[in-house]
């Protein structure tokens, strides 16, 4: 099987500031709402149903954006490269960020979180779909896992910045620091986007196999293997199959007309809408206000935010080392119901003491929220994006896992827009939506939900009803067809004959 090199790791590590840049974006106006300077500057009072309806319009109007976002890359993405796409993405980030962070009122910050959302709706697409076509089989889940951990280390800077922001004499600095800032890492990637090679997939599909086969290469050489036989072998595979797919439409509408993708398309938009359903954000968006409703105040919400969030990040990393021996599906199955307990517990417990004096009750309270972010984090998030990245066949990937950041999205819509206006009005009752969701979460990953881990991506179609041309052998070394374990290639010559020799018979 393809082995892990360095340079696989540096490429996905750089490709990873795409998720570090969500990360920080998003989580950027978390703490801009826990900043008095905020409230001062755009003369809102924090106590008032208006100022709630205000941050649901941005929260909401910027979901939008990432949702239009994710749409937009699933034809660009194939019309310019992964890599190309990245660029623009990032680009309309910096631009994003930079007109927010200069925002003077209400309408103007609201417009360009809604252009930043645009942007960074396509680098959460693209950064799984790039990392997912450059990863081999058996390290996918760690390397995708690297997609989760950054966007849980741009949570957890943003968090610890907007808590020392806090201090600043300076009302607007404590605000608008935060969200000039989140221009930085988009604007490394437009820089360094020149260095990383588009995915070897991609090319394929895009008939340009020799780049192709030069960057498997380097991606996956192995010292043990001085014929490079596994290269060889995943390199046939990728070609074949694509080959093979290239005989069907790849429009969104096909997408639900095939049966196999169709299965994929609605499993996909459920599973991470369901991730939503958890209430992950509609709690994360407002956990400062949340920590605020039990009876916190000063920098101690900042604070509490900041820790919550390096807790949720460092657990993500024991997830990317498991996942790949523990299964996606078994995560799952694990995850939502405890998941939903959390929430059983912090709803129980707000009602009992939200806005008392109850020390011990209130640090209960804090406590199964942190407990709660440390499941999501270990047995929903990575697995979730992993999986909406890696079941897909190269032509219709970046559609697919634009369906799926689309339903993200929508999820986020539904449960921030209205989530700060239901904590003020009706507390601990609105988590009862969210445990009601884990238990249908729940059975339906258990009926209907197939594992993934181990394969490569273009064995996937097994699992969905799709012809897969050949099958990598168990050392993936070689390659079968059927019950026939076909000849090695052992030079870039033998491998296209071989390519095109096969080709002539699927």
């Amino acid at each position: 099987m393809a082995r892990l090199t360095a340079y696989n790791i540096w490429i996905v590590a750089f490709c990873c500031l795409g998720s570090w840049t969500y990360g920080f974006s998003f989580a950027v106006f978390v703490t801009s709402i826990g900043q008095p300077g905020f409230y001062v500057y755009f003369d809102l009072d924090p106590t008032s149903s208006y100022t709630a309806s205000i941050l649901g319009a941005v929260n909401s109007l910027f979901a939008f954006g990432a949702a239009v976002g994710a749409i937009s890359q699933g034809w660009t993405s194939n019309w310019l490269g992964r890599k190309w796409s990245l660029f623009l993405a990032s680009l309309l980030c910096v631009i994003g960020g930079a007109l927010t962070a200069g925002s003077i009122n209400i309408p103007m910050i609201i417009c360009c979180r809604f252009i930043q959302g645009l942007g960074l709706g396509q680098v959460i697409c693209l950064t799984p779909l790039y990392v997912s076509e450059v990863s081999p089989p058996k390290s996918r889940g760690i390397l995708l896992g690297m997609f989760t951990i950054g966007i849980g280390i741009g949570y957890s800077v943003c968090a610890w910045i907007g808590f020392a922001t806090y201090y600043a004499k300076d009302k607007t600095v404590q605000w608008r620091t935060p969200l000039a800032l989140a221009c930085l890492t988009p604007a490394i990637i437009c820089a360094g986007v020149f260095f990383i090679p588009e995915p070897p997939r991609w090319l394929v599909y895009k008939h340009r196999k020799d780049e192709a086969w030069t960057i498997i290469q380097r991606l996956h050489r192995d010292p043990t293997d001085a014929a490079d036989l596994a290269a060889h072998a995943e390199y046939l595979q990728v070609v074949e199959q694509v080959e093979y797919e290239r005989q069907f439409k790849t429009t969104y509408l096909e997408m639900f007309r095939n049966p196999a993708w169709r299965k994929r398309s609605l499993l996909v938009m459920f599973l991470l809408f369901a991730g939503q359903s958890t209430g992950v954000l509609g709690i994360g968006n407002y956990i400062v206000i949340v920590y605020q409703n039990l009876g916190l105040t000063g920098s101690m919400p900042l604070l509490l935010n900041a820790v919550y969030t390096c807790t949720g990040t460092s657990v993500t990393v024991l997830s990317s080392f498991i996942m790949d021996k523990v299964g996606r599906r078994r995560l799952f199955l694990i995850g939502f119901p405890l998941t939903g307990l959390a929430l059983l517990a912090e709803a129980l417990l707000t009602r009992q003491y939200a806005k008392s004096d109850n020390k011990t009750g209130n640090a209960a309270a804090v406590f199964f929220l942190f407990f709660y972010i440390v499941v999501y984090d270990i047995f929903i998030d990575p697995p979730s994006f992993v999986y909406a990245a890696e079941i897909w066949p190269t032509a219709i990937r970046p559609k697919g896992i634009a369906l799926a950041f689309a339903a993200y999205f929508v999820g986020a819509i539904t449960y921030t827009t209205p989530a700060a206006v239901a904590f003020k009005n009706i507390g601990w009752k609105f988590y009862l939506v969210w445990i009601g969701c884990n238990v249908v979460s729940t059975i339906v990953i258990y009926f209907y939900l197939p594992e993934s881990k181990g394969r490569s991506m273009e064995e996937m179609g097994d699992l969905f009803g799709d012809v897969v041309v050949v099958h990598l052998a168990q050392d993936g070394k070689g390659l079968v067809k059927g019950d026939v374990e076909l000849p090695v290639p052992v030079s870039e010559k033998e491998a296209v004959i071989m390519v095109e020799n096969q080709a002539a018979d699927v």
